[in-house]
């Protein structure tokens, strides 16, 4: 079991790299190695591992839905929050619709058995779409209007919607009990009629339940200090995430997955600090999670069953999105503030499947439905074409369609490392500041440039000052950078090129005029640069040692 784990997250990340390499998307590297390690292929995995694989799934989506509360908006969610809801019904309403009338036509399929094949191609993929809307909120892509923020609760939603009505069509199906609900004095209730009771009481006994959990963390993690760490603070939260998961599988009168997304949602509202580092303790699990979801999902793709049905699959997943989700995409965004461009991009950013095809695609065929194969087969094509084809639209049709916002911090995580330029000349002065840039980038993993502008060529001097480097910053990756030029204008230069998030720059005061209290490279520094500037004291002679 460990080589197996070996495998998949060592051989799942180094795949993911090299696909990323080559300009595709890390999610194709880690699904065709799961598929090179998996029963199609090499029979590598072991066989308790692939039947634990739903588990790991499970885990993995839970990690992304925290992800994607923790980075929803209030304001936006409010602006959009009608847009919200109808994304939430009608693509996957119509879609289904449409996919159950294709397969009724092109495989013969009843009514019925059309609509559970809607209600399986027609869900949406948080492992997909949660990290691609998140990027999004980090460029500024959208955010004005609330486009990701929508797009994300949407996508929530419709998701509890198509696993009810899939529910509650497999009970019809199969034989069994299921055929409805049986009430002291009042009989066999339908269960088309309980429908809306069920996806109520879902939606809000979920939200509810996120926010008593997240009321719970934070008394916990932020009023009384239970924890001492950030790993501390993402463990305790995925703890208590996964319960609710799990807690809706045993009594499923609730959604988890919207209950997980809700916790995330209300901890930014109830303590908007504990959100922001949870934010970065989820960015790291997930930066694992990814692999195991991918690469697992790769090895249970059971790819001979797509050898007689890729070409009528093909068309009812093309006659599902193009025709009935782009229905739903139009009616849902009909009066709202969105414009055609905005539109167009539900294309790209609202159609991957995976998670949940992957989740319930073959429970038809295991009830002992005689279409379960078919219906299998066109959930695993649904995820082969669809789940690396949104991960690359995404981020490729976003920058095109969607306008460039201002950025939202207190939203988004960082989508890099602090980038810290700290400009040093050979005076006693430069030990100052390679000593401020050394403790600011271990207080922040900051990445660090000393840049010194040579003025007149004095090999011994910047010998002694690159020793000097090496010595104040032997535990910081840092780069050097040896310039010529006007010294103000040079380093400004060098820190917006660079994207520096701070200059950390010498004090030199003018003992010959008291009244000036900086150095002329400071204060033109000071006056022009649009970047922060740090300035550095001179340290007392027993630091320099």
């Amino acid at each position: 079991m460990l080589a197996n784990w070996i495998g998949i997250l060592l051989g799942g990340f180094l795949a993911g790299q090299v696909s990323r390499r080559l300009g595709a998307p890390a999610l194709i590297g880690m699904i065709l190695w799961g598929i090179l390690l998996g029963p199609q292929v090499s029979q590598w995995l072991s066989p308790a591992l692939l039947e634990q694989a739903s588990s790991w799934r499970t885990l993995a989506v839970m990690v992304i839905l925290v992800k994607a509360g923790l980075g929803l908006d209030r304001e936006k969610l409010a602006q959009q929050g009608s847009v919200a809801l109808r994304l939430g019904i009608l693509p996957a309403a119509c879609e289904a619709l449409v996919v159950a009338i294709a397969a009724h036509y092109l495989l013969n399929f009843d009514w019925l058995t059309g609509l559970l094949l809607g209600c399986v191609i027609g869900a949406e993929s948080p492992a997909v779409i949660v990290p691609g809307m998140l990027r999004l909120k980090q460029l500024g892509l959208g955010v004005r209007k609330g486009i990701p923020d929508a797009i994300l609760t949407g996508s929530a939603l419709s998701d509890v919607l198509l696993l009810l009505v899939f529910s509650l069509l497999l009970a019809l199906l199969t034989p069994g009990d299921g055929q409805g609900w049986t009430l002291p004095g009042l009989g066999q209730i339908n269960p088309w009629i309980l429908l809306p009771i069920q996806v109520l009481l879902q939606v809000g006994l979920g939200a509810v339940l996120g926010f008593v959990a997240a009321r719970l963390l934070v008394r916990m993690l932020g009023q009384q200090r239970w924890t001492q760490t950030l790993t501390q603070d993402t463990l305790v939260t995925a703890a208590i995430a996964l319960g609710l998961v799990l807690a809706a599988e045993r009594l499923p009168i609730f959604s988890g997955y919207l209950a997980v997304m809700a916790l995330g949602y209300f901890v930014v509202e109830l303590d908007a600090p504990l959100a922001r580092r949870l934010r970065q303790g989820f960015d790291s699990l997930w930066a694992i999670a990814q692999i195991a979801l991918f690469v697992l999902l790769g090895a249970g793709l059971p790819l001979t069953a797509l050898v007689q049905l890729w070409q009528p699959g093909l068309l009812i997943l093309l006659l599902g999105t193009l025709v009935g989700r782009s229905l739903g995409w139009a009616l849902s965004t009909w009066g709202s503030n969105w414009n055609w461009r905005e539109r167009s991009f539900l294309l790209a950013g609202n159609s991957a499947k995976a998670t949940v095809q992957a989740a319930i695609g073959g429970v038809p065929l295991a009830a002992g439905l005689p279409e379960g194969q078919s219906i299998l087969a066109i959930a695993v094509l649904s995820i082969v074409l669809t789940a690396p084809l949104g991960a690359w639209a995404i981020p490729t049709f976003a920058p095109r369609l969607l306008s460039r916002d201002p950025v939202d911090p207190t939203q988004v995580s960082r989508d890099r490392p602090v980038r810290l330029l700290a400009a040093v000349d050979t005076s006693p002065l430069a030990i100052a500041v390679l000593l401020k840039a050394a403790e600011l980038a271990r207080r922040s993993e900051a990445e660090v440039v000393i840049l010194h502008v040579a003025q007149a060529s004095d090999d011994r001097s910047l010998l002694a000052l690159q020793e000097q480097i090496q010595r104040s910053l032997a535990d910081i990756r840092h780069q050097f950078w040896l310039r010529e030029g006007a010294i103000p204008e040079t380093i400004d230069r060098c820190a917006q090129d660079w994207g520096a998030d701070e200059i950390i720059l010498g004090k030199h005061e003018q003992p010959h005029l008291p009244e000036v209290r900086l150095g002329s490279v400071s204060q033109t520094l000071l006056d022009v640069s649009t970047i922060p500037v740090i300035l550095v004291e001179p340290v007392a002679a027993d630091q320099t040692s």
